[in-house]
């Protein structure tokens, strides 16, 4: 089964994180730029994808931050431990520990 499939804000939450640890590659911020309209349409809100993501979440504004500490503070432990880790998987994972109702 497609992770995504009937959980399209899914890929969103995973977006944000990709977003606050800088390793959003530049096609999907400017496809999610262009999402904007259409994001604040379905709920019926305005602002950037990310705004809107914090605010269907309840985010506190300081969630950034606090996600680029943990990626930081893994980047150094697996890297002393001669290993990498992918951004994307990152996001999966974080997402996945810290907000599982969102990718069952």
């Amino acid at each position: 089964m497609n992770r995504y499939e009937g959980k399209p804000f899914l890929r969103l939450l995973e977006c944000y994180v990709l977003a606050a640890i800088d390793q959003l590659d530049a096609g999907q911020s400017e496809a999610l730029k262009n999402m904007e309209p259409k994001l604040a349409a379905v709920y019926n809100t305005s602002g950037t994808w990310v705004e809107i993501v914090r605010d269907q979440m309840d985010f506190p504004e300081s969630l950034p931050k606090k996600i680029r500490e943990i990626w930081e503070s893994n980047l150094v432990k697996l890297r002393a431990n001669g290993v990498s880790i992918d951004p994307n998987e990152f996001a999966m994972a974080f997402i996945d520990q810290n907000f599982p109702e969102t990718a069952a």
